[in-house]
């Protein structure tokens, strides 16, 4: 089983799809693992280390990846990267398949066998190859560390013998994974934490990190979650509601940080410019949906705007911004996936076709788009 792992070539990504440790493990596999050269720069992991862990560095993509049977990405393979492989290999990578059918196609087309992390089902057992949550863990924290640097102020109270100095009063819209760590850090610097989400269950979840819990609680909202445990589209009623209310909320908050994302779909769009022009001059909105179209009216993808003296963070791939640890944790989801492909006796590849962690992740296989939420999309 020869795997290998190139080097990403989108501008903003600094993460890589192995780290010494996770290679060490595939080694133990049975497998042969080629690094492309610089792949974990973006990471602070030097070709060096990658030897020592057992790989080979490759000079150049087409290196890398011609004779692998497995390729651990972090990003879609492009054009070049799929003319580089062979027919037959397995791709694992977040592959973004949500309007992107084009590029879903090419690589049916190429004959790549491609496996979108994204999708693997929210059950027990993949907990550990759960990308969206290790990946948006570290967003929330780095969007909190992101804030307080923009902010300019003191997040803690500081009662100094010149005066006292107020609590940052930060406002965490959605209680996913990224918000629940974005108000577990800002509650450590100090601050004065309130959320709001559309899912009932996460009231609890705010409540048990200190935080005030900020909703309309009718009857709808008892209802917004689905069984996968993800928020539902609320009605225009009920957005109308919340909206009211987050409002008079956000004119009182220093800092904004937005988590709000429904899968397949553009991000809601939470707050207004109008809710922007209300704060306090100086105040900071960060924007984690930016790059599904934003959830702050204004925020724009990898610029920090200023509207009214208020600025918006819109950073794109918030957890590459801290790369070393997202890739330390990305690289055990894949790892962990990759695992259950493997033969143990033989140390050779043998995917369970029917394993319902396969099914639910396969975009193409044997030249076609065979993932049912792409298939009819793109015309297969």
């Amino acid at each position: 089983m020869k795997i290998a792992v190139p080097r990403e070539t989108d501008a903003v990504e600094t993460r890589v799809g192995a780290t010494p440790d996770t290679i060490k493990k595939l080694v133990g596999l049975g497998a042969t693992v080629t690094v492309e050269k610089g792949a974990g720069s973006g990471s602070r992991i030097p070709d060096t280390d990658y030897e020592a862990a057992g790989a080979t560095i490759a000079d150049d993509t087409g290196a890398a990846l011609g004779e692998a049977d497995v390729v651990l990405k972090v990003r879609r393979p492009d054009a070049d990267q799929l003319k580089a492989m062979k027919k037959g290999a397995l791709v694992i990578a977040t592959m973004d398949p949500f309007g992107n059918e084009a590029e879903i196609q090419a690589m049916a087309d190429a004959g790549i066998v491609a496996f979108a992390m994204e999708l693997m089902p929210r059950i027990t057992r993949a907990q550990v190859m759960d990308v969206l949550s290790s990946q948006a863990n570290l967003a929330g924290y780095q969007a909190v560390i992101d804030a307080a640097a923009e902010y300019g102020k003191a997040m803690p109270m500081m009662m100094t013998a010149a005066g006292t100095i107020p609590a940052a009063r930060v406002f965490i819209m959605g209680a996913g994974v990224a918000g629940l760590q974005a108000i577990a850090t800002a509650r450590r610097l100090g601050a004065i934490v309130t959320a709001t989400d559309v899912r009932p269950a996460a009231k609890e979840q705010v409540e048990s990190l200190g935080a005030k819990f900020i909703a309309v609680e009718d009857e709808e909202f008892k209802q917004a979650e689905t069984s996968g445990g993800y928020a539902k589209e609320m009605s225009d009623e009920y957005k109308k509601k919340q909206a009211d209310l987050i409002a008079s909320h956000i004119a009182k908050q220093d800092i904004v940080i937005t988590t709000a994302l429904i899968p397949g779909r553009p991000a809601p769009k939470l707050v207004s410019k109008d809710m922007v022009s209300s704060m306090k001059p100086g105040s900071v909105l960060v924007d984690l949906a930016v790059e599904r179209g934003g959830n702050v009216e204004g925020a724009k993808l990898g610029k920090i705007a200023t509207v009214s003296g208020v600025k918006i963070v819109g950073h794109a791939n918030m957890a590459g911004r801290i790369g070393a640890s997202a890739s330390a944790l990305y690289a055990k989801n894949l790892l962990a996936f990759l695992d259950t492909m493997v033969d143990k006796e033989t140390k050779a590849l043998n995917p369970n076709w029917d394993d319902e962690l396969i099914t639910a992740t396969l975009l193409t296989r044997d030249g076609k788009v065979v993932h049912s939420a792409f298939a009819k999309a793109t015309g297969e």
